[in-house]
């Protein structure tokens, strides 16, 4: 998927998943959940020993079962990591940090590379060392103000906030009214109920008419 094309994807479906799980039936169904509520960006963290090996097969598994799905690799510190994941099939690397050499690396291998900070200054550099888009993490440190008010001087700023977004209504207003491009949310977004596949795609589906006003259209 070329790499222009991801980053129209996290603009026009702009959930993204934050998921790892070491079974990786079990990711499998999440997966595909979360493809049939209607997100199209799936970010996989390389949280885990067995990071790798279900990464592998979720991305064979996406090339066959939801071929319009941009399956990721966040928790990336390393350019040996970026490498090991792009070759498994990632189609871009999200990073909790600023690592220019794993830039280099995506940036070589034609894959969008999504960087992290939390002030004006680290997502400015992350933009000047090629990102387009940059995450903004932690986000229930810095709150929906921060982005509104970076957004002022810099409003052509990409941004996708991760950490501290909740799966409800006053969370995600509160986020895309203050200026995101994107947002990914956790954990939260896989627990108590939302736990079972079935609900999850229902809960999803919700949460995709929530924000589906923020979404730019074709001029």
């Amino acid at each position: 998927m070329p790499s222009d094309k991801i980053l129209d994807l996290v603009i026009t479906h702009p959930i993204v998943p934050v998921f790892y799980h070491p079974d990786v039936d079990h990711a499998k169904s999440i997966l595909q959940a979360c493809y049939d509520g209607g997100l199209r960006v799936f970010e996989f963290t390389n949280r885990g020993d067995k990071a790798l090996a279900v990464f592998t097969q979720l991305a064979s598994y996406v090339k066959d079962k939801c071929p319009e799905m941009a399956l990721g690799i966040g928790t990336i510190l390393t350019p040996e990591d970026a490498t090991r994941f792009i070759d498994a099939g990632a189609a871009f690397v999200v990073q909790p940090v600023i690592t220019a050499s794993v830039g280099d690396v995506c940036r070589e291998r034609g894959v969008p590379w999504m960087p992290a900070g939390s002030t004006l200054n680290e997502i400015y550099q992350a933009t000047l060392l090629g990102a387009e888009l940059v995450k903004v993490f932690p986000g229930n440190v810095v709150g929906p103000g921060f982005i509104k008010a970076i957004k002022g001087p810099m409003p052509s700023l990409k941004l996708m906030v991760t950490g501290g977004v909740e799966p409800t209504s006053e969370s995600l207003n509160a986020w895309f009214k203050a200026g995101v491009t994107a947002v990914g949310i956790g954990s939260q977004l896989f627990s108590g109920d939302n736990a079972d596949p079935s609900a999850l795609r229902d809960r999803i589906a919700a949460l995709v008419q929530i924000v589906t006003p923020y979404i730019p259209q074709p001029a």
